[in-house]
């Protein structure tokens, strides 16, 4: 099936684009939920993961923008982790043109399984803010050269692995978890967006109507996020976390 343009496919995308927006302004993991359906009306997969890049770097920076109005993110405090998920971020997508990504789908999924029972296994994982195990500088430094390589490189389950970072090692709570991982997502984001654009895979207008609905997606989520706290995060990030292992699971094996 070729893709074209209905204004039902329009509305179907606009609201698709809402739901990812609201899901990854939370949890992450908005590509579960936008690239099944721009491949399901008939986008090619290289167009398919541009375009799902485009709209989703609307929603990422929306929540992000949101975080820190409210006062959830300070950016001073991420200049070392955006400036190494940049690079990070940008050597991946370099790499990705010269080699498969195959060897890490078996990986990943058991990356994932492990976030999702220590998940469980903590009733009270980022409940409250707790004292860091790492020195920030440090902590940003590593995880923004791995996670920024691994997103430009691959990508599902990058706002995972940076959620559960975030709160393990920083001691932050799941709401301010949330806020930088959307900044840092962002982030890498543009970059694997940059290689898109440069290779014309980003079909533009299908990505803009999304960008529509993830702009009012991803403020809606971001916004109960901050005053719901934990108890609205935890249970998404868990799904979220589930749904993305099990389709790597799926794609891997089956």
């Amino acid at each position: 099936m070729d893709f074209a343009l209905t204004p039902i496919i329009a509305l179907c995308l606009f609201a698709t684009g809402t739901v990812a927006g609201f899901v990854d302004s939370i949890a992450g993991g908005g590509g579960l939920v936008a690239l099944p359906m721009l491949l399901a009306v008939g986008m090619p997969p290289q167009m398919a993961l541009g375009t799902n890049k485009l709209q989703g770097s609307f929603g990422t920076f929306s929540a992000a923008l949101n975080y820190i109005q409210k006062g959830e993110v300070h950016l001073k405090e991420a200049v070392v982790g955006i400036a190494a998920t940049f690079a990070g971020a940008a050597t991946g997508a370099w790499t990705i043109q010269h080699m498969e990504a195959g060897f890490l789908k078996g990986l990943i999924p058991i990356l994932l399984m492990a976030v999702l029972l220590y998940t469980l296994a903590s009733p009270d994982f980022g409940d409250t803010q707790r004292k860091p195990k790492l020195p920030v500088p440090i902590f940003y430094t590593l995880f923004g050269l791995l996670l920024g390589f691994y997103d430009g490189f691959f990508g599902p389950g990058t706002g995972s692995f940076w959620t559960t970072g975030m709160v393990l090692f920083l001691g932050f709570s799941m709401t301010r978890a949330a806020g930088y991982t959307r900044v840092m997502n962002f982030t890498s984001n543009i970059v694997a967006l940059s290689v898109f654009i440069a290779l014309g895979n980003v079909i533009w207008t299908a990505g803009l109507i999304m960008a529509v609905g993830q702009i009012i997606g991803a403020r809606t989520g971001s916004s109960l996020a901050i005053k719901n706290g934990a108890r609205l995060i935890k249970p998404i990030f868990i799904t979220v976390v589930f749904l993305t292992t099990a389709r790597l699971v799926y794609q891997s094996y089956f």
